[in-house]
C-alpha cells in the first residue's frame, strides 16, 4: 500500500491500483523507482511513517480516492467548478474517467460561470471610470488636471461636482424643450425665434466648456476619442457649429454659390439644415452619463443582443409568413387593401405587436382567422423574451446602484 497525506488527511491506495493509470501523479509515484523524482512529485516526504504529503484540499481528493478505487470519477453539485478543475489537473486525471451523465452537468455549469464571471467583469469595466487618479502622477500639470477630472467626471467626489452633474443634466433637458417648442407655430415668431436662438447658445456654451475641460483633463487623448460618452458629448455641440456654417453659406452672395456651382443646391441647403437641427435630439444620450437607469438599459442590451436579434428574426419570418397568408385569401376581395404581399406587410407588422391599428383589416372569414393566428402568435413571441431581458436589466441596475452607493 502506498500512504499518502492529502491537507492533513492520511489515505492508502494499493499500488497495483495506481499501476493502472500511469499517466496519473499518483501513478507515476507509485511506477518510479528513483527517489528523486518522487520527490519531485510530492511536496514532502516522511521517513518514519513512509508517506508521502501533498498540500492540496482533502474534500476534493475524497473524489480522487474514490476514482482509485472504482474507476469512476464522481462529481457533485455542490463542488465549485475552477477548484475541481485545477485539482484534477494536478493528480492528472481527465474528466473523460467521469460518467457522462455527470460530465454533461458538469460543463454546463462551467459554462454558467464563465458566462457570470465574463458578465461580471464587463460590468466593473462599465462601472470604472475612465481615468483613475495614480494616471495624472508624472504627467503636464497632473494635479490640475486631476481635480477638473474629478470636478466632470466623478460627481461623488465633491459638492462642486455633483452640482456639475446636476447642471449637466439641467442643460440637456432644456436644449430638448428648446428643440420642440422651436417647432411650434406660435413660436415661431421673432420674438420666439430669438429666445429660442439665446437658449441654444447659452446650452451651447455649456456642453463646449464641458467638452474642452474633459479634453483637457483626460490623460490620454487616444482612450478620450475612443470613449462613447465623448462621441455622444462631441454630436451634441457639432450641430450648432455646423448651423451656423450652413446660415453663412447661404446668406452668401449669389456669385460665389455660382462660382461653386451650387445655384440649385442652395434649396438643399436648408434640407440638410433641418437634419442637422434634428440631431440636437441626440443632446438627451448625454442623461446616460449621469443616469443609472440609462446605463442599466444600454449594457443590458449589449449582453443580451443575441436574444434581441433572434426576436427581430422570428418577427420577420413573421411578416412574411403571414403577410403571404393574408394576400393569397384577400386579394380576391373588391377594393382589398392586401393587393400584394409588400402591401401586407404593414398590416402584419401591427398584428405581431398586437397593436392594431384597424387602417387596414381582412373581409373575408378566413382573412379574420388568419388574423387570429397573427395575432396569437405576436403575443407568444412577444412574451418570450421579456422575462429574460427584465431579470438581467433588475440585475444590472442593482449592481450599478450599489456600486454608487458604496463611493
Amino acid at each position: 500500500l502506498l500512504n499518502i497525506n492529502v491537507g492533513g488527511k492520511s489515505f492508502q491506495i494499493a499500488y497495483k491500483v495506481l499501476a493502472q493509470y500511469p499517466i496519473t501523479r499518483l501513478g507515476k509515484l507509485a511506477l518510479y523507482t528513483d527517489p528523486v523524482k518522487k520527490l519531485q512529485l510530492c511536496d514532502d516526504y516522511l521517513v518514519q511513517k513512509n508517506e508521502y504529503f501533498f498540500d492540496r484540499d482533502p474534500s476534493v481528493f475524497h473524489y480522487i480516492f474514490h476514482f482509485y478505487r472504482s474507476g469512476v470519477l464522481w462529481m457533485m453539485d455542490e463542488l465549485c467548478p475552477s477548484n475541481f478543475v485545477e485539482e484534477i489537473e494536478y493528480w492528472g486525471i481527465h474528466l473523460k474517467y467521469s460518467q457522462r451523465c455527470c460530465r454533461i452537468l458538469f460543463e454546463e455549469k462551467q459554462d454558467e460561470l464563465s458566462e457570470y464571471l465574463k458578465i461580471e467583469k464587463e460590468l466593473e469595466a462599465e462601472l470604472e471610470p475612465l481615468e483613475s487618479g495614480e494616471q495624472f502622477d508624472g504627467k503636464f500639470m497632473g494635479r490640475f488636471r486631476k481635480m477638473v477630472w474629478n470636478l466632470i467626471e466623478n460627481p461623488y467626489s465633491s459638492i462642486p461636482a455633483k452640482i456639475i452633474a446636476v447642471m449637466s443634466s439641467f442643460f440637456v433637458l432644456i436644449s430638448i424643450v428648446g428643440m420642440t417648442l422651436s417647432t411650434v407655430e406660435e413660436m415661431k415668431n421673432k420674438t420666439g425665434k430669438l429666445w429660442m436662438e439665446q437658449m441654444e447658445m447659452i446650452c451651447a456654451i455649456f456642453f463646449t466648456s464641458e467638452y474642452l475641460m474633459r479634453l483637457i483633463s483626460s490623460s490620454s487623448f487616444k482612450n478620450f476619442l475612443r470613449a462613447a460618452f465623448n462621441a455622444i458629448d462631441l454630436v451634441a455641440i457639432l450641430p450648432f457649429y455646423i448651423q451656423i456654417l450652413f446660415e453663412n453659406l447661404e446668406d452668401g452672395d449669389t456669385q460665389y454659390h455660382e462660382e461653386l456651382h451650387k445655384v440649385e443646391n442652395v434649396s438643399k441647403l436648408g434640407k440638410v439644415l433641418k437634419l442637422i437641427k434634428l440631431m440636437r435630439i441626440f443632446r438627451i444620450l448625454k442623461l446616460a452619463r449621469h443616469s443609472t437607469g440609462l446605463r442599466a438599459f444600454s449594457f443590458t442590451m449589449r449582453q443580451c443582443y443575441q436574444q434581441v436579434c433572434c426576436l427581430l428574426l422570428f418577427i420577420a419570418m413573421g411578416v412574411f409568413t403571414f403577410s403571404a397568408l393574408i394576400h393569397s385569401v384577400e386579394h380576391d376581395v373588391p377594393g382589398t387593401d392586401f393587393t400584394s404581399i409588400p402591401y401586407a406587410w404593414w398590416w402584419a407588422a401591427v398584428s405581431l405587436s398586437t397593436v392594431g391599428y384597424g387602417d387596414t383589416v381582412p373581409d373575408t372569414i378566413l382573412g379574420r382567422m388568419v388574423a387570429f393566428v397573427c395575432i396569437s402568435f405576436g403575443i407568444i413571441l412577444n412574451g418570450m423574451p421579456i422575462s429574460i431581458l427584465y431579470n438581467k436589466f433588475s440585475d444590472y441596475y442593482a449592481k450599478l446602484k450599489a456600486h454608487e452607493m458604496s463611493q
